[in-house]
């Protein structure tokens, strides 16, 4: 036999055995479902419940009558210690017998010829449960876990801290939970499907507050509102600004409870605010920060050495910022005595500089002016004021300010109620002869050759600025005046050369003269002037008499002086090295005063009470 035809041979008894077999699975399947013609087929059972050999309405009366799960069913929930068990019926379950009657019955009935027998030979040898129909209402379920979720959900709470008065409150946080509702639902369904007791996992979800616990920071508030807190400068020696102390109550009204981002995550700060402890240093600065002094010196002309009158002072300045962060870092740590960040500043000279080191070599200039006929309040003020100047030094470069030098002319600085010109009379007032102090500078640097950078004349000629040695009034010294009435009106010249000066003041008041010394290194510079005098001269208006109710009838007091007005231009040249290093010229407006008498009511003449007396009379009369 040939190979094609044993093949052949084959093939036709395998499609033979495909037919036979199939012959079979008809002729069996359509005679079993005869002989169970409208009966559920053997080993079919419904929940566990033996249905085979039933037709579907007694299956499902049997299955009414046995399976009681739905009502005598027992689902248990639990979260902790709470436990909530409920039927399936009150979860919502409705059990369908009919429905389920009809799936045990369909089962070896569909899917095909070769399915259906497989499902009926299944059922005969291994048995085969039909899951049970059911009808789940989510709606009924859903309510039933919302009142479980009432009762264990919680919110989440951050922590708080707060101050109450002096009092630190502190509240801990809450991690919250939440029932998810729709994930209990899943677990809850396939329970029920089983048809059979068991405990559904409720999903209980938690949510961690950003701030659990605030008990350090509220040990940290308490340590700050201990005790007072006190502040002062470093080194606190006699003299010195403060301390400041700030009671308990200031600082709880300071203190402040701060939510941080730290790399991520929350954090609690407490301290003082910033503002508030910034507005509050800022206001102590004033007084914590000093200018730093050189010292002073005089010039001893027998050694040409200089010699200290008065030592150096280091100034200080409050870094407020630093400052800030140092006293909440002290209070956090419990302390309550704070000192303050000062910086340092360095004089520009201290008292051990000697005179080859700034250049102080010899006597530069001499002046000498003359106050004959002051009052004693007005030599008060000339010697308060020249005092001021004695020893100090300028700078190379340095444009020397008389007024930052002078201060504050008042009562409690030294200085007396004397004449002073002021809003167009000349009445009394602090400081009254200050100028004189001013004019005698002024002359120093103008004959030594230095540049004036700001001087103001008098408003009218003083006769004091024009006296001579013999007393005598010189007109050639108009124009030479310079008033100071700081910070409105100030002198300054510039010190235009590489050499410290060092300026000297001396008053003798028996001899009523004011001299003031420069001394440095000279330069070779000299000075040559002239002068137009008093020109386009106006004469002084007339008298003005004003009564005054508290003088007395025929009482006259003069209380201003008249002057005649005129203009005076002075012409400067400066040389050196044979050469003209600079020249200026200082031109001065003096107007015309009038004498001004004051008498009391009642008094019938008084121009010539006034005369009789001597009083208000023109110039040169």
């Amino acid at each position: 036999m040939s190979r094609g035809n044993l093949w052949k041979q084959i093939l036709a008894a395998l499609i033979g055995g495909v037919v036979l077999f199939a012959g079979i699975a008809i002729v069996w399947t359509v005679g079993y479902q005869l002989a169970f013609a409208g009966r559920i087929f053997p080993g079919v059972s419904v929940a566990g419940v033996n249905v085979s050999g039933l037709s579907p309405n007694d299956a499902a009366l049997k299955l009414s009558q046995t399976l009681s799960f739905p009502i005598t069913g027992k689902i248990l929930f639990r979260a902790g210690d709470q436990v909530w068990v409920a039927s399936p019926v009150e979860l919502g379950m409705v059990f369908d017998p009919s429905a389920s009657a009809i799936a045990a019955y369909e089962h070896g009935r569909s899917g095909g010829i070769f399915t259906a027998l497989a499902r009926q030979l299944g059922a005969i040898g291994l048995g085969a449960d039909v899951s049970p129909v059911l009808i789940f209402d989510q709606r009924v379920a859903y309510t039933y876990l919302q009142n479980i979720a009432a009762q264990i959900d919680q919110p989440v709470v951050e922590a708080s801290l707060r101050i109450d008065g002096t009092n630190v409150v502190a509240q801990p946080g809450q991690v919250g939970r939440l029932l998810n509702l729709d994930a209990t639902l899943v677990y809850l369904g396939a329970q029920l499907q089983s048809f059979r007791d068991g405990e559904v996992p409720l999903v209980v979800q938690e949510a961690t507050p950003k701030l659990l616990d605030v008990s350090s920071q509220a040990d940290a508030a308490r340590r700050i509102l201990s005790q007072p807190l006190t502040i002062s400068v470093p080194g606190y020696q006699e003299g010195d600004p403060g301390p400041w102390t700030y009671d308990i109550p200031v600082i709880a009204n300071m203190l402040t409870v701060n939510m941080v981002d730290n790399n991520g995550s929350a954090e609690m700060q407490v301290g003082l605010d910033l503002t508030a402890l910034r507005l509050s240093l800022t206001e102590l600065k004033v007084y914590v920060d000093r200018q730093p002094s050189s010292a002073r010196f005089i010039f001893n002309d027998e050694t040409g050495q200089i010699e200290p009158i008065s030592a150096s002072r280091t100034g200080r300045v409050m870094d407020v910022e630093a400052s800030i962060a140092a006293i909440n870092d002290a209070l956090l740590r419990g302390e309550h005595n704070v000192a303050l960040v000062v910086g340092e500043q360095q004089p520009s000279v201290a008292d051990t500089a000697t005179g080859a080191d700034l250049g102080i070599t010899q006597l530069l200039t001499s002046y000498t002016t003359y106050f004959y006929g002051s009052s004693t309040e007005r030599i008060q003020n000339i010697v308060a004021a020249s005092e001021q100047f004695h020893g100090v030094l300028v700078a190379p470069g340095e444009t020397f300010s008389m007024g930052n030098t002078l201060g504050d002319v008042s009562l409690e600085n030294g200085f007396a109620e004397a004449l002073i010109i002021y809003g167009g009379r000349t009445i009394k007032g602090v400081g009254g002869g200050v100028c004189q102090v001013s004019t005698t500078l002024f002359r120093t640097v103008f004959f030594a050759g230095f540049p004036i950078v700001e001087r103001v004349p008098h408003a009218y000629r003083v006769s004091y600025y024009e006296k001579t040695i013999s007393g005598s009034v010189d007109p050639n010294l108009a124009g030479l005046d310079a008033t100071v009435y700081f910070p409105l009106v100030d002198f300054k010249f510039a010190n235009d050369t590489p050499y410290w000066m060092l300026m000297e003041t001396y008053v003798d008041v028996g001899a009523r003269t004011l001299t003031w010394k420069i001394y440095s290194t000279p330069d070779g510079r000299s000075v040559t002037w002239e002068t137009t005098g008093p020109s386009n001269v106006v004469p002084a208006p007339s008298p003005v008499f004003e009564e005054n109710p508290e003088l007395k009838a025929e009482q006259i007091k003069q209380i201003d002086y008249p002057a005649n007005g005129a203009d005076v231009t002075v012409t400067r040249t400066v040389w050196r090295g044979g050469a003209i290093y600079f020249s200026d010229q200082i031109p001065t407006h003096y107007q015309p005063w009038a004498a001004i008498c004051e008498y009391g009511p009642g008094t019938e003449d008084p121009i010539k009470e006034a005369k009789r007396k001597d009083l208000c009379l023109p110039p040169n009369t």
